[in-house]
């Protein structure tokens, strides 16, 4: 039994699809268009197809950008000797709204996960080892989450960089701030003692 019109149940459908969104949120969204101003509807239909069109990966660190090489890139302030690789372009921003590294970036487009059939030729690593070939980077920073995928990616790049001569090194792992030691699990404390520092 169809319960909704043809549009209604495609809108729905076509919400269902995105990461995050379940029945009822899918549901909440298109009622909520369907609601709104005419405009609005037409902006957001804009927006979508305007990304789709215009943005596409950096031809040298392979992060989202409408306009190539992307800003990063090709900000001339950066320091060009320290390349941070990280998954994903949001890993990017997050980094970025620190305001304290000032190097270069590459993104990756994911880890390595044998288990969803991803190694590392599925990945931008030919693209990375291709931007070390100038000799004037001095460290890779492996920025990839700390997760199994993300350790075994971190440790795949060291093998293969380190034998360049690059110092390769590791985001420190541990406690976030403000956070409570009884609530860390094990590993979380175990990466935050091997990351300790002098004070």
């Amino acid at each position: 039994m169809l319960y909704y019109a043809e549009p209604v149940a495609r809108l729905i459908d076509q919400f269902g699809k995105l990461p995050g969104i379940g029945p009822k949120t899918a549901q909440r969204l298109a009622f909520y268009l369907l609601n709104s101003e005419p405009g609005e509807s037409r902006e957001l239909a804009e927006a979508i197809i305007n990304a789709r069109e215009k943005i596409r990966y950096c031809s040298i660190c392979t992060n989202l950008t409408d306009k190539d090489p992307c800003g990063v890139c090709s900000d001339s302030s950066r320091n060009r000797g320290i390349i941070c690789v990280v998954e994903e372009p949001r890993d990017v921003v997050a980094i970025e709204k620190t305001k304290d590294f000032k190097g270069l970036y590459h993104v990756l487009q994911g880890t390595i996960s044998p288990m969803e059939g991803i190694g590392p030729d599925e990945l931008k690593v030919k693209e990375l080892l291709a931007r070390l070939q100038d000799k004037s980077v001095q460290e890779i920073i492996v920025a990839t989450n700390p997760t199994v995928e993300g350790e075994a990616t971190a440790m795949y790049l060291a093998r293969l960089i380190k034998p360049l001569g690059i110092k390769v090194t590791r985001i420190a792992h541990g406690l976030p701030v403000g956070g409570d030691l009884e609530y860390a699990d094990e590993v979380t404390l175990s990466k935050a003692f091997e990351g300790r520092r002098e004070i």
